[in-house]
Formats: C-alpha cells, structure tokens, sequence
C-alpha cells in the first residue's frame, strides 16, 4: 500500500531534508500553499491539497484542509472494516503521516506595532484540526509538530519500515501541549483584548527553559519555565555570562533581588539570602552603593545574591571579589570587572535588561488543588496618600530614609520591619508572627545605628509597643500604614518621644 504523509507547516526549518527522507521511505507527499512551493523549489513531488479534497483553497488560505477527504483520511482506524469500507465508498486514501506546525501568532503579537486584525489573521484554524485528528488517532498516525522530531521519525522508518507505538504516543503527547499552550497564548491576548480580569477559567502556558537538578531541598524534583512573551526585565530572560547553572533557590533569590533593586533610581546595590533583603545601599556611585549593601550585613551577605542597577566596573568588581557570593546580577560588567570575577569559577554572572519596559504581570501563587491570581504590588510612595499625624514633621533627611524604608520593606516576608538612615538599611526583621518581634529583631541588628535612624513596617501597629521599641533605641522617625482602631495610641507615644511618624493607608504584606 502506497503510504502518505501531509505536510504544510509555517516554519519550514529542516522541512526539505524531511520530506526527502519521507520519500525514500516509500511516502507520497501532499501539501499546501507555501509548503508546496518550496518542496517542489526543491526537486520534491507533490500532490496538491486541492487534489484530495477536489476543492480549491478559498478565503485566502483560511480554508484549505478542513475537508472530509483529509480529516477521513487521518482519523480512520486501520484495520477497521467499518471505516475500510467508508473510506472506499468515499474514494479516500488514509494518511500515515501528518506533518504541521502553526501560523506564528506568538511571534505576531510580540510585534510592537501589530494590529488586532493581523493578530486574528495568525490564528490557525486547520492546523490545529489536523494535528488533535491525528494526535487522537495515533496508533495508526504518526504526527509531527516539532522539527527536533524529524530526524527520530526517519531514523525508525529507515530502521524498522514504520514508527514506534511508543513514539508515535509521545509525539501525540506532545502535539495536545503543542495546541493547548497556541491556545493558552491566544485565550490571554483575546482576554486582554476584551477588558475581562477575571475570566471563568484561566488558561496559562510555559516553556521549559531549564530542567533543575533538583528543588529547594534536594529530595526534591524541580524545573524552571519561562513565560510566552513575558515580562524581558526577568531573571527568566537573564543572560549568563559566567559560572555554574543556576539552581531552584538561585532562581528564586535572583528574582527576589531583582524586584527590590527595581525600585531605585539612583546607584543602588541589594544583597538577598533566603528571599528576604539582608542589605541595601545606595550612592553616588554603584561602588559606593555596594559597599553600605555590604556594611548593612558583613555577616549575612556571605553566599547571598546580590543585584545591582548600574554597570559593575572594575573598583565594584574587586571588592565584589572579596567574599563568596552565589549570583552577581547587573545590566553589564566592563571587561576587566568580568576579568576579576571570573577568576571563581563557580560564581554567577548575570545581566538583565534594565532598560526594558516593566510589562505588569499577575502573580500567581500554587496552593494544593488551586492557585491565587493578585496584581503584583507596584504601589510606590508616590501612589500613597501620605500624612504626617505626629506634632513633628519629619526633616529632609528624614524623608530620605523612610522613603528607602518603605521600598524595602514591602520585600520582606511579614510581619516586617525596617531599620534605615538615609542610604541603607540598618536592620530587617522578617516572617514574624508579631510585629513587636519583628521590630525588636530589625533594631537589635541595627544596634547604636538605629539613633537618629528611621523605621519603616509593612503594616499598621496593633499597639504602641512597636514605637516604644523605636523610640527606646532612638528611632526618630517612623513610616507606617495607619488604620488601626488604636492608631490613636501609637500617634500619642511618638509625640511623646519627639518622633515623626507618617502614615501612608497602604500596606504591604508579603507571604
């Protein structure tokens, strides 16, 4: 029996040498529109879609292959006299072979200037119907969607004179992830088109960008996914210039780091262990920046991440160079700053576009059976409604140092507080179960610092005991949410101590 294989793809990458192979191995090829063109450019003889089905392609293009001659010829069970017997009545040869990948509607909408109409005009129709026909009938056809599949395909039909059950399997796999993540790009942008936030189902899709060697803990399975034309200001667009592969916790941290060091303007440089910030720094200079990072904890730096906002120079590099450090993320190193560090060799190199456009993203948040969908927090001082409810205001550099407070105090896991002067942080109490704790931990690290210093919490103060440990240690301005039933009482215990004390009606909670 003469075997066929359909073949009508956009991206035409290997595509000859296939249909080449396919030849040699006994198929007769059909094809479409420009798949056609280029085979038969090619010395490759083809049979014309138009041919099967007895009907022309119409409606420019958008009609082709959605016919029975073809869809019967796919989805026909071989060895079924029934469906033998169909097939003849009808004069329809089965097909053994499908050959498809789809109009590049990623590639469309990642187009700065696409319109709408020809974003509809990339969504395929036919190519998806052929590929979930033959993928549902893939005991008896092999699909292909995914050129890093030809050479297997040819291999075992040049082997064996047919394709594996268990390959044919794994390629139907692979076409239903195939269709269902085209699907999920295009169910999100008609979704964004139509103003709907919370649509009755979400569909959402990544693609493999690393398998992990393992997660946060090493009995651990772990992989790590990139999002379709998601956000370039991402450690998932990263670029590594030096250094081991990056493992789950890395990932996490780099991200982590990244975000906080987002919110400067100015030189700033940030340290993270364990997700939270245990030093940030700023400066005139990007060296001068790492260096109060550095001074903010000498102890807890060691082995952390750190990200900074301006390029990594040579100065920066050696003193980078000094202590151990798992990842080093910046826009760029000079030459001779990459010539210092890469003398470990194990250490991270990392550079992001910190040029790029913040493209806002949803935070999703896996819980078991579930997941949470929230806008992530991109509320900034300046969005805030701020008020001064003490009798003092705060002094200029007092402002300085609460608005540094208050960037990093909505990275740290709650219950939070920071300790800051006007370029960095001083101490940062993280994840307790009282807010009193967290304060009692941030100032105990700040020691004689905390004089004259400023103290930023994530939320509002249930009592007065949080600015009695401030004002205890010498804190002398505070910046907080307010809206406390007893707001009243920490207002009373600043003005007590002489402390300014702003309240913003924004919180910050960070699980």
């Amino acid at each position: 029996m003469t075997k066929r294989a359909l073949i009508s793809v956009s991206d035409k990458t290997g595509v000859v040498e296939f249909a080449k192979g396919l030849k040699e191995a006994g198929f007769d090829i059909i094809s479409t529109g420009g798949t056609s063109k280029t085979l038969q450019e090619n010395g490759i003889e083809v049979i014309g879609i138009s041919e099967v089905t007895g009907f022309p392609e119409i409606l420019d293009g958008r009609v082709k292959t959605l016919h029975p001659n073809v869809h019967g010829a796919v989805l026909a069970k071989h060895g079924d006299a029934d469906h033998a017997a169909q097939l003849k009545e009808h004069n329809i040869e089965p097909i053994q072979l499908v050959c498809v990948n789809l109009y590049p509607f990623q590639a469309t909408i990642a187009k700065p200037d696409v319109t709408v109409e020809d974003a509809i005009e990339n969504i395929d129709i036919g190519g998806p119907t052929m590929l979930r026909s033959s993928a549902k009938n893939h005991e008896y056809v092999t699909v292909v969607v995914d050129s890093a599949d030809y050479d297997t395909v040819l291999a075992e039909l040049k082997e064996n004179g047919a394709v594996s059950k268990s390959t044919n399997r794994r390629l139907a796999a692979k076409v239903f992830r195939h269709t269902a993540a085209y699907d999920a790009v295009i169910s999100e942008y008609m979704t964004e088109l139509a103003g709907e936030e919370n649509p009755e189902s979400l569909t959402v899709t990544y693609e493999l960008k690393q398998s992990l060697r393992y997660g946060e803990n090493p009995h651990q399975k772990a992989a790590f996914y990139k999002k379709p034309l998601g956000s370039v200001f991402s450690i998932a667009e990263a670029k590594q210039l030096h250094g081991k592969e990056l493992s789950y916790n890395n990932i996490n941290d780099a991200d982590a780091a990244l975000q906080i060091v987002q919110e400067f303007t100015e030189p700033a440089a940030v340290a993270v262990k364990h997700m939270n910030p245990c030093g940030v720094g700023t400066g005139e200079t990007i060296l001068e920046a790492y260096e109060k990072a550095y001074e903010a904890d000498s102890t807890s730096i060691f082995g952390g991440i750190i990200a900074l906002n301006r390029e990594v120079d040579k100065a920066t590099a050696e003193k980078l160079h000094e202590i151990f450090l798992e990842i080093i993320i910046a826009p760029s190193f000079s030459d001779e700053a990459i010539e210092v560090l890469t003398s470990k060799k194990n250490i991270r190199l990392l550079t992001v576009d910190f040029e790029a456009a913040k493209k806002p993203e949803r935070k999703l948040t896996s819980i078991e059976g579930g997941v949470l969908v929230q806008d992530r927090d991109a509320y900034s001082l300046k969005d805030a409604d701020v008020k001064v409810v003490t009798k003092r205001e705060p002094t200029a550099e007092e402002w300085k140092a609460l608005e540094l407070g208050w960037k990093v105090v909505k990275h740290v896991k709650s219950n939070a507080i920071v300790v800051t002067d006007d370029q960095m942080t001083l101490g940062v109490g993280a994840g307790q179960m009282n807010r009193v704790g967290a304060a009692k931990i941030a100032l105990e690290q700040a020691g004689e610092k905390a004089k004259g210093s400023a103290l930023a919490s994530d939320a509002f103060f249930p009592m007065d005991d949080t600015v009695e440990a401030a004002a205890q240690a010498g804190v002398t301005a505070i910046i907080q949410t307010g809206g406390s039933i007893r707001d009243e009482d920490s207002i009373k215990k600043a003005d007590e101590y002489g402390i300014a004390m702003v309240f913003t009606g924004v919180r910050h909670f960070k699980h």
